[in-house]
C-alpha cells in the first residue's frame, strides 16, 4: 500500500511540475494540477463508467418486463426474482450498476488521501475562494455533498419497476451525499476540490452519454 501511495505522490508531484513551468504561481498550479489529474483519473476509468452507463440504460429499457413478471409470479417471490435475474443477464443489466463509479472511486480517494496529507509545498496555497488548500473548507463541503447528490442521482435506473426499491435507493443517495458533507467537513480542501470536480465530471458524462443513448435508441425503433 505504500508503494502505491508512493506512486500517487510521484504522479501529483509530475503533473504540478509540468504546469508550474507554465504557471509558476503556486496559487493556480496547484489548483489546475488537481483538476488536471482528476481529468486523466476520468479518462482511464472511462471504459468502466461507459460500462455502467449501458447498464443503466438497459435497466431503464427493461423495467416494463420486470414489472410484468412481477405482477405474473406476485404469488411465487421465488420464481419472480429468477426469471428476474434471467432477464438482467440476457440484457446485460445489473441492479448494482449505479454503485460501480463509487466502487471505483474509493481507492483512488484515499491514495489522493495520501498525496495530500504528505505532499510538500502546497501549505498556505489558497485557490479560487479557497484561502488554503491544506484546510477545509465549509462551502467546498456543500458542493461536496450537492455534487455527490446528483451524481448518484445521474447513476440510477430511471422507471423503477419497485417504488419501494427506488425509495430506498433514492434515501441511500441522500445519506451518501449527507455523509460527505460530513467527512469532507473535516477533510483538506485539495483532496475535496478533486471529488467536487471528480463529480462534475462524471455528472457531464452521464448527460452526454444519456444523450446519445436516447439517440440510438430513437434510430433504432425509426
Amino acid at each position: 500500500m505504500r508503494y502505491i501511495n508512493e506512486v500517487f505522490v510521484g504522479f501529483f508531484q509530475l503533473i504540478h511540475n509540468m504546469l508550474a513551468v507554465l504557471i509558476p504561481n503556486p496559487n493556480w498550479s496547484y489548483g489546475l494540477a488537481i483538476i488536471l489529474v482528476t481529468l486523466i483519473i476520468r479518462i482511464i476509468i472511462l471504459p468502466l463508467t461507459i460500462k455502467q452507463q449501458k447498464s443503466t440504460f438497459a435497466m431503464n429499457e427493461i423495467q416494463p418486463e420486470v414489472k410484468k413478471i412481477q405482477e405474473r409470479y406476485k404469488k411465487d417471490p421465488q420464481k419472480a426474482q429468477e426469471l428476474t435475474m434471467k432477464l438482467y443477464k440476457e440484457k446485460g443489466a445489473s441492479p448494482f450498476s449505479g454503485c460501480l463509479p463509487l466502487l471505483i472511486q474509493w481507492p483512488i480517494f484515499l491514495g489522493l488521501y495520501f498525496v495530500f496529507y504528505n505532499l510538500q509545498g502546497i501549505g498556505g496555497v489558497h485557490f479560487l475562494w479557497i484561502s488554503d488548500l491544506t484546510q477545509s473548507d465549509i462551502l467546498l463541503a456543500l458542493f461536496a455533498g450537492v455534487s455527490t447528490y446528483f451524481s448518484g442521482i445521474l447513476s440510477m435506473p430511471s422507471n423503477a419497476a419497485d417504488p419501494a426499491q427506488a425509495k430506498q435507493t433514492q434515501m441511500m443517495n441522500i445519506g451518501m451525499s449527507f455523509f460527505m458533507v460530513f467527512i469532507c467537513w473535516k477533510l483538506r480542501s485539495a483532496l475535496v476540490l478533486y471529488w467536487v470536480i471528480n463529480n462534475l465530471i462524471q455528472i457531464v458524462q452521464a448527460v452526454v452519454m444519456k444523450k446519445l443513448g436516447i439517440g440510438i435508441h430513437k434510430k433504432a425503433k425509426a
